[in-house]
């Protein structure tokens, strides 16, 4: 299985680069960026890219690939409805548009967030521009493409993020974690259990399109029991 991913230098990205490097089913990794994601493995390559809306230059690169994995993501805090669509909403479909036309059978998995409004019409300005990304891929002719909607992430495998505002929260709740996963076993997540899943459902398909992470756990554990 060939497998490009999107956003590897973040956290939710970093984490799915290391289950896709790990795992034996997958071949080879591409990894698009505006910078290194630091890692050196005989399965991965990169690509440096700057223009996250235009692939032309580098569209030869771009083919033979079986899945897309799409880490790439920004906060909304403090951004104008403008913004934040040009830079969720656009930039994802420039990315879907030019690999669906290299790879007509690609499966594209998008990590989109808890609470997204699949109706685009809610009083959240980011999930309504999510729900449209959301709602749009769905209705592009992949072979498949399934929407991931975490809720709390915890970085696991050495995996870290590089917000400042993130880091103060994660260490604050980092000695909280085992009681709430006590209390919400199924809600509380981590970044091995998102690339777990997505590995699942590319290589066994799901009947769901739209990933909870109550569906990020059962993926996770059924590939789990697979090894």
């Amino acid at each position: 299985m060939n497998i490009v991913i999107f956003g590897a230098s973040g956290m939710v990205g970093s984490g799915v680069l290391i289950e896709c490097l790990e795992d034996p089913v997958v071949d080879s990794v591409l990894v698009v960026g505006r910078s290194s994601c630091g890692i050196e493995h005989q399965k991965l390559h990169e690509i440096i890219h700057d223009d996250f809306f235009d692939y032309s230059n580098i569209q030869n690169d771009l083919t033979g690939l079986d899945a897309c994995l799409f880490c790439l993501g920004v906060s909304a805090a403090g951004m104008s409805e403008e913004t934040y669509t040009r830079l969720t909403l656009d930039l994802t479909l420039a990315a879907a548009h030019a690999l669906i036309e290299l790879n007509p059978e690609l499966t594209f998995c998008y990590v989109s967030g808890m609470g997204t409004d699949s109706s685009e019409s809610g009083r959240m300005m980011w999930a309504r521009i999510k729900g449209k990304t959301e709602n749009t891929l769905l209705n592009m002719p992949f072979r498949n493409a399934y929407m991931f909607r975490p809720g709390f992430i915890q970085p696991v495998k050495g995996v870290g993020t590089k917000t400042r505002v993130y880091r103060v929260f994660y260490a604050i709740l980092m000695p909280l974690i085992p009681l709430l996963r006590a209390l919400f076993p199924n809600q509380i997540t981590t970044t091995e259990m998102v690339g777990q899943a997505m590995l699942q459902v590319l290589e066994q398909e799901d009947e769901l399109k739209i990933i909870e992470s109550p569906d990020i756990v059962r993926l996770a554990r059924s590939r789990s029991r697979q090894d």
